[in-house]
């Protein structure tokens, strides 16, 4: 699944980037996100796309970013406009870190394209990559469940744990929760999770 996704992106790069470019639904939920970070921290954004709208926010704010996205060319669109930070094409799935390498961890629209459980195992991963009082922000679905959207006429996986799940996984790592909101509706509807290492 992951491969066809990647695909999927890799054809369409410039029409969901161009639709991303559009909208910033998730701004304050940014807001949030960056309120413990100190200026000229890292950030590590999974799933970067093209770097539009999440990370020009970050940064024009003075954060450090390394972006990583499964699909060449949304690495390419990033790399061409923030030339001064980090872009690497990885799966999430495989990528590695040092222990404590980042203040901040965003995963957005990106770790629902992963089955429930690869999501654990990356947010198992995420709360080691955090510094100690780090946060993440990262989506999923309302409850336990496979969803099938569409991009471009195309079939698009998404999948989510129940909400006790992920707060079991958060309790066995160290993930503190610090503010989540179901198919929140100044957010487009996504559902939110922001969590904080202890």
């Amino acid at each position: 699944m992951p491969d066809r996704i990647a695909q999927l992106y890799q054809r369409h790069a410039q029409a969901f980037d161009s639709a991303r470019r559009r909208a910033f639904p998730e701004r304050g939920w940014l807001e949030r996100f960056i309120r413990t970070i100190p200026r000229g921290g890292e950030i590590l954004d999974l799933g970067c796309g093209g770097g539009e709208p999440i990370d020009r926010y970050l940064c024009d704010r003075g954060y450090h970013i390394t972006g990583i996205d499964i699909a060449p060319a949304m690495v390419q669109l990033a790399r061409t406009r923030f030339f001064r930070h980090r872009w690497i094409e990885a799966d999430m799935r495989n990528f590695a870190a040092e222990p404590g390498a980042y203040d901040g961890i965003i995963a957005w629209s990106s770790l629902f394209h992963l089955d429930p459980e690869a999501q654990q195992s990356v947010i198992q991963r995420m709360a080691v990559w955090l510094k100690r009082g780090g946060v993440a922000l990262f989506n999923s679905g309302p409850d336990r469940g496979v969803s099938i959207g569409q991009f471009e006429g195309e079939e698009l996986y998404h999948a989510s744990l129940s909400p006790g799940e992920y707060r079991a996984i958060f309790a066995r790592n160290s993930l503190a929760e610090l503010a989540h909101k179901a198919e929140d509706p100044d957010c487009g509807g996504m559902t939110v999770w922001l969590v904080g290492k202890a």
